[in-house]
């Protein structure tokens, strides 16, 4: 498979030369811009392009903008890095269609891991659909699971829920995050839906169910031994 094409936008050139290099690392092709415009540039030129990292504060152009100008024409993931943390930011950019919102400082191990989950997710480093982990195998498509080879008698919320876990593998979730992305925005539950659904399906995973772990006060993590 030829490797995916990442866009990198930030006016900071340390921070794309940091960013680049864990990328390209982990088996990425890399471009990069400088401001808003450049990258507006790249991208309409660059039709190769799977995913964007765009920094908020940037001169010419920010991030916002960059953003509101992509989502009118692409669906492309978009990564936003803020030095802000600040809710109200987060909101914004999820109303404007992000996938994903790190603030700086932040690790680029960890950045690297939720780009890989993103392209999962939207099957871009999964064509076939089928997601594979320590003995379980997940086909989106055909909505099956099977651990060890054996099918897994799942509902709705556990298959999806278990799909999330795979394709963020090695990621802390809150419960918040997860609620977010396994029932969607618009679902006003709390927390102790997820830890019912978290409980069903470790025991419908065996001695498996450890690779769902718990981190107190905050969510979960699925990571194979």
């Amino acid at each position: 498979m030829d490797k995916l094409k990442i866009l990198v936008v930030d006016d900071e050139s340390r921070m794309r030369k940091l960013v680049r290099d864990f990328l390209v690392k982990s088996g990425f092709d890399v471009v990069e811009a400088g401001d808003g415009e450049a990258a507006l540039d790249l991208f309409y030129e660059d039709k190769e392009i799977a995913l964007i990292i765009l920094d908020v504060m940037m001169p010419k152009m920010d991030g916002w903008e960059v953003c509101r100008e992509i989502r009118q024409h692409s669906k492309v993931p978009i990564i936003m890095l803020t030095a802000k943390g600040e809710e109200r930011d987060e909101l914004l950019g999820f109303e404007l269609g992000v996938d994903e919102y790190i603030s700086k400082p932040f690790s680029p191990k960890i950045l690297v891991a939720r780009v890989e989950a993103i392209l999962r997710r939207t099957s871009q480093m999964n064509p076939g659909g089928t997601l594979e982990a320590g003995g379980i195998v997940i086909d989106k498509a055909a909505h099956m699971a099977t651990i060890d080879g054996q099918a897994m008698e799942l509902s709705y919320k556990e298959f999806e829920l278990l799909a999330y876990f795979l394709e963020n593998q090695g990621i802390a979730l809150s419960r918040e995050k997860i609620l977010n992305n396994v029932w969607n925005y618009d679902y006003f539950g709390d927390a102790r839906t997820i830890d019912t659904h978290v409980k069903k399906l470790r025991s419908k995973m065996g001695e498996k169910g450890r690779y769902i772990k718990t981190i107190w006060g905050m969510g979960y993590k699925f990571e194979v031994d």
